[in-house]
């Protein structure tokens, strides 16, 4: 087992004031420690969100880096090394050159993967339009059936929970196995990526992926736990080799001397590399429901959506819901089809819970754990002036 599965991601360091703030963030109950002494996070516990993180006042949590291993990787000629980045990360990265909160750099970003030498850069985007489309058809083919209809009888049961989360996706593991089933079976974006690159994208590039070096830049701290699980191994080597978070991506910048700012815009290699509007709205929570249900509708009904906005999935609120009336064309009839978005992994035992007792309304639940979703998560830029 390495030892980001079993140690974490997340620790306390010596620099711990014992103030108690992260006991009061942490969503699992992972951190333990009397007020006044030096705090501990308990890796079964932990979800590795890195939300204690971010908000520690004292910068006294820290996160496993293989900044350095990647830095070795970039100057090894015998590697390959592809980059993929999340949509969140975009959207923060410019914070930490002087930008405004929110300014789209992600032309800059390309250039600047570039000038630190990886071989290829693409977007995690073109498999967050993959995760829609699984999803979303899982989606549809356990509403058929549910509603009887021949062929479908060994779909997983309604409702499916997305499962692009990967802090999400442990804290049901550990404490709600019964719930599993009811995960969609559809990898993250990231792994989703991973798989791609080592399989697909490595045979059309000609390159042997035990050569290839897949790194991922996320807005989460929880994606490095989720690289390493063992199962993501599609091409027989480990699908992403590592992660590294938004604010380590800015420091390798900074410490190359690249001007950011100053950089020509750039695009994104374009194989494995288009996608859609779908795919750039999952950082934000109701962002991958928005899509599923966008993209269910349309096979459902055999029509395109138009410019149907789904607002009651969207903004900050913990649990929000909607029932969307879809046209289900193949059945001559529509049927209502209710969704709950949650973010905040501490909101969501309830949820869980009906579930559980047969009693929950739902056919579609999105969990994200970061509060409003990936763009707030564990690896994004802190601003400690603000406290």
């Amino acid at each position: 087992m390495s030892t980001v599965l079993s140690d974490g991601v997340i620790h306390v360091s010596d620099d711990c004031k014992a103030c108690d703030h992260c006991t009061f963030i942490c969503p699992t109950g992972a951190i333990s420690g009397e007020l006044g002494q030096k705090h501990h996070i308990s890796p079964k516990k932990c979800i590795n969100c890195g939300q204690c993180l971010i908000n520690c006042p004292f910068n006294a949590i820290d996160e496993f880096s293989r900044v350095e291993e990647l830095k070795k990787a970039l100057a090894d000629s015998q590697k390959f090394v592809v980059v993929q980045e999340a949509p969140a990360v975009r959207v923060a990265l410019g914070e930490e050159f002087g930008q405004a909160p929110g300014t789209n750099v992600k032309n800059k970003m390309y250039a600047a993967l570039r000038k630190l030498g990886f071989d290829k850069v693409y977007d995690t985007e073109f498999t967050a339009d993959l995760t829609i489309m699984e999803e979303g058809t899982e989606l549809i083919h356990r509403v058929y059936g549910f509603l009887g209809v021949p062929g479908f009888e060994e779909v997983g049961p309604l409702p499916q929970f997305t499962s692009c989360c990967p802090a999400w996706i442990k804290y049901a593991e550990d404490n709600y196995p019964l719930v599993l089933p009811h995960i969609s079976s559809a990898k993250s974006p990231q792994q989703m990526w991973g798989a791609v690159a080592k399989t697909y994208l490595a045979e059309k590039l000609n390159v042997d992926p035990a050569n290839m070096f897949s790194v991922s830049v996320m807005p989460c701290t929880a994606k490095k736990y989720e690289c390493e699980r063992p199962e993501f191994i599609a091409s027989g080597h480990q699908d992403v080799d590592l992660v590294i978070t938004t604010r380590e991506l800015a420091q390798m910048i900074k410490d190359a001397g690249i001007d950011f700012m100053g950089l020509p815009d750039e695009e994104a290699d374009r194989f494995v590399g288009l996608s859609t509007g779908a795919a750039t709205i999952f950082g934000a929570t109701g962002g991958v429901m928005e899509a599923a249900l966008r993209t269910a509708y349309e096979i459902l009904s055999g029509e395109s959506l138009g410019k149907v906005e789904f607002d009651a999935v969207r903004g900050l609120d913990p649990v929000r819901e909607a029932t969307v009336e879809v046209p289900v064309k193949a059945l001559g009839t529509s049927l209502p089809v209710s969704v709950c978005v949650v973010t905040g992994t501490k909101h969501v035992a309830n949820v869980i819970e009906d579930v559980l007792a047969g009693r929950s309304k739902y056919h579609f639940i999105e969990v994200m754990n970061c509060p409003g979703g990936c763009i707030n998560g564990g690896g994004q830029p802190i601003h400690r002036d603000t406290y």
